[in-house]
């Protein structure tokens, strides 16, 4: 079968007959042989996923009783998180591409095998060094796990409607993950220890390994040379932009160490470019980047990512010091939120298929402007039902409305050789995003804050949440196309489809 381009050439990628879903506008009825082991697989999968993306947050909660038990300092104990954030958002490109050329269930395993060790191990670190270092590997696990979880989705779902479902739950527990991690850590720590927010990856990673291969089938390997330099420039890159961008509210943006830390990525990213120009077998393909749709959602989803960060850094301590909410209840507030992501994961594959993805995201772009707006009125007399749970509420639902377009606008006719890389690429998006987003919010919350009082710099840092929601709009409204429905799969995918089947 000669191959094409599918973002040059989508019109030779023909409708997966009667089970594209898109071809006749709705939904198929009889559910093919494999649907049972798909399923599960597809669900294994994604209690993997969960798993990575709660462990960002999961530690936010247990932060002061591990600066207690450890005695970290305030300086360093931001580098319980940022250890991770760094090795995870540096590694995702790399991780993609060793999913694409070594077989995205292997990468998959031994990345879930690494994050699960070193969660036992940083569980039972005994100084503040063990468990920085443990956090770091664990990072570096999730990277190489991470990516390969969206192929996996893609290739073991059945057909075009199970792939839309994946691919909205996938949404939903990513976007859900920051506030599933505050409750879990929340509650882990009330009634236990700040280790079990460690522990508790152990037998989920030990469960989730001894099952994957029985219901998960290895993808193709792809032959090819390895592109080193494209691997350590983006690695390098991604660290040192990320870097930069986690120490400004402590060092200031025109600090020495920002401007160099990001003079220094943006030159690596610049050699990244140059490189995959000219190798043979390119980390990321040029043709990922050079289509507007997939640029604009990488955008789009950048700006949502760092947008909602705002809700989750501040919000907490609102809770915590404004409301005097204890660990658990604060993790509790955020269940509207992650409710409503799921709830709105059940309806989007049938919603994509005639709203289309551009106006479902400006929908729920539209939404956040309005939850920002009215978080940034927030007082130290309101309550939590005045003035918390109508938000976060609003938050949610939006969210949920905008992961799986923006997801599927990404995916959407990407070779399946490639599928591993342009994953990687659109999670490092959000880990650049969400760093952009805590740096921007954070210093704009620092000039208007009032020593002693929480509440004085939240209008500006919320109403920057806002304008990032708006940019969001934006760059959808007019970077996007106005299609009904997500590109189809290429030929090549569907071939592999069919043959699961």
């Amino acid at each position: 079968m000669s191959r094409t381009n599918p973002d040059k050439n989508p019109g030779n990628n023909t409708a997966l007959s009667t089970r594209n879903t898109h071809a006749s506008g709705t939904l198929p009825t009889e559910l093919p042989a494999n649907a049972g082991r798909a399923a599960t697989g597809i669900a294994i999968v994604l209690m993997a996923q969960l798993m990575l993306i709660l462990d960002v947050a999961v530690m936010n909660v247990a932060l002061p009783r591990i600066d207690t038990d450890l005695g970290f300092g305030p300086a360093s104990l931001s580098w319980v998180l940022n250890a991770y954030t760094l090795a995870f958002g540096g590694l995702l490109l790399l991780g993609g591409r060793l999913g694409d050329v070594r077989g995205r269930l292997r990468m998959f395993e031994i990345g879930l095998s690494v994050f699960t060790l070193f969660s036992l191990l940083g569980g039972l670190a005994q100084t503040p060094t063990q468990l920085v270092i443990a956090r770091a590997l664990q990072g570096a696990g999730a990277a190489m796990a991470a990516p390969s979880v969206l192929a996996l989705l893609t290739t073991s779902a059945p057909d075009e409607a199970a792939r839309n479902r994946a691919l909205a739950l996938f949404g939903a527990v990513s976007s859900a993950g920051a506030t599933i991690g505050l409750l879990v850590g929340g509650f882990v720590t009330d009634v236990g220890s700040w280790r079990w927010t460690l522990f508790i990856n152990v037998p989920i990673g030990i469960a989730v390994l001894s099952l994957a291969r029985r219901y998960v089938s290895e993808t193709q390997r792809r032959p090819g040379r390895f592109d080193l330099v494209g691997a350590l420039s983006a690695t390098l890159g991604a660290v040192a932009v990320v870097w930069s961008l986690i120490g400004t509210p402590e060092h200031g943006w025109i600090s020495v160490r920002t401007i160099g830390g990001l003079v220094i990525g943006l030159a690596l990213i610049a050699l990244l470019w140059r490189t995959e120009l000219r190798h043979p077998h390119p980390l990321i393909q040029p043709h990922l980047v050079r289509n507007r749709s997939r640029v604009a959602a990488l955008v789009t989803m950048a700006l949502i990512i760092g947008a909602n960060l705002s809700m989750f850094f501040l919000v907490v301590q609102y809770d915590e010091r404004v409301l005097a909410l204890g660990p658990m209840a604060t993790g509790a507030a955020f269940l509207p939120f992650s409710l409503a992501v799921f709830a709105m994961s059940r309806v989007t594959p049938w919603l994509i298929t005639w709203m289309g993805a551009r106006r479902m995201i400006m929908i729920g772009a539209a939404g956040l402007v309005v939850a920002y707006a009215w978080l940034s009125q927030i007082s130290a007399g309101d309550s939590y039902l005045g003035a918390v749970f109508g938000p976060v509420l609003i938050s949610g639902l939006a969210t949920g409305f905008i992961f799986m377009p923006i997801t599927t606008t990404v995916l959407g006719g990407v070779e399946p050789e490639h599928a591993g890389s342009a994953s990687g690429l659109l999670q490092t998006t959000q880990q650049l995003g969400s760093a952009i987003g805590v740096a921007a919010i954070v210093s704009v919350y620092a000039s208007g804050a009032v020593p002693g009082q929480f509440v004085p710099g939240v209008k500006g840092a919320f109403l920057t949440s806002a304008a990032f929601s708006l940019a969001a709009f934006v760059v959808a409204a007019t970077g996007l196309g106005a299609t009904r429905s997500p590109e189809p799969m290429t030929d090549e995918l569907e071939e592999e489809l069919a043959e699961a089947a």
